[in-house]
């Protein structure tokens, strides 16, 4: 007799159209940290690149390998294994990420940086066009006020590639896509990675094998402080991924998609300020223009949580007794 999966895992704001308060820490916490995250790759930057992604999945399963026991989480992983829709969804949230990695990985390996960081920019207009039309999500006004300055500064970058930029639709897609996939996933934050990382962990362990037979291996050789920023991929993988998650379910998608753009406008103040790129004419045309999108759906964020808290506390005095009658 087939057995009954069980109800399924139903988060409290896997599909919703409500921001809750933490998600905006969480989901500042992501970008800011992808936003900083060049930094330490610069340091890695004579690791060969698919070296460096076997060595960020396996690191990285290891990471949430020790918080899954340290907080506990273990039954709760066999309970998602368990869900059938679960793991499909997660299957292809790994499958995603794993996409948008290696086409990253082509986009530096055949030096067309600037594709990719006009994917990243694209991507939170993928989270606002997923959000209304996948999820049904409304706007209000100051958003499509904000989304209009945000449309030309992409469309700005796009004309300046002269091309049609697959390389950046594939990473727009896929990491929207995944975006979804972990909002709708019957799996918590930390639960939803360790199982995603799980799933892609076996190839990496196996071509990490392979360059160690072929001696080929980075790690392990004499730079031991490279060796130890190859394990500390781990964390700095794990770390903004699981504020991610966290972020998407408790956020809209298109509040989401907009908390985006913080992640390649830091990258790039970084590179022009800190690496000496030089600050190229469609950054100056777009960083302005995107940074006032963010400002104004900022701005309709915190004027209508601060609605929402004035409302539930006129409902709360309007459920109080009053004095007299007590």
């Amino acid at each position: 007799m087939k057995q009954d999966a069980g109800p399924p895992i139903t988060p409290r704001a896997a599909i919703g159209n409500v921001d809750h308060p933490a998600g905006y820490a969480y989901g500042i916490a992501a970008y800011g940290l992808w936003g900083l995250i060049p930094i330490y790759f610069r340091q890695l930057r004579t690791v060969p690149p698919l070296e460096m992604l076997a060595h960020r999945a396996a690191w990285a399963l290891a990471t949430l390998a020790i918080i899954i026991v340290v907080a506990r989480r273990g039954p709760a992983v066999v309970a998602a294994l368990r869900n059938r829709r679960t793991v499909v969804t997660l299957l292809g949230s790994a499958a995603l990420i794993a996409v948008n990695w290696l086409t990253y990985i082509y986009s530096v390996a055949t030096e067309q940086v600037f594709q990719a960081a006009l994917g990243y920019f694209i991507t939170p207009l993928a989270n606002m066009a997923l959000g209304m039309f996948v999820l049904g999500e409304r706007m209000r006004p100051l958003q499509w006020a904000a989304l209009v300055p945000a449309i030309v500064g992409v469309v700005a970058m796009t004309v300046q590639a002269g091309q049609l930029p697959w390389i950046a639709l594939v990473l727009a897609v896929s990491f929207s896509l995944y975006g979804l996939l972990r909002k709708l996933a019957a799996a918590d934050a930390l639960v939803g990675l360790f199982t995603e990382t799980m799933f892609l962990t076996p190839i990496a362990l196996a071509y990490l094998g392979f360059l160690a037979s072929a001696n080929r291996s980075t790690f392990g050789g004499d730079d031991s402080t490279m060796t130890w920023l190859l394990a500390l991929s781990g964390p700095v993988t794990t770390g903004p991924l699981l504020c991610f998650a966290a972020a998407a379910r408790n956020l809209r998608m298109t509040t989401l998609g907009f908390l985006q753009f913080l992640a390649p406008m830091l990258q790039a103040l970084v590179a022009v300020f800190l690496f000496r790129e030089p600050f190229k004419r469609e950054y100056q045309v777009a960083l302005p223009l995107i940074g006032v999108a963010v400002l104004l759906y900022i701005a309709d964020a915190v004027r209508t949580n601060r609605r929402r808290l004035r409302d539930a506390s006129i409902r709360e005095a309007e459920t109080q007794p009053a004095l007299e009658d007590l």
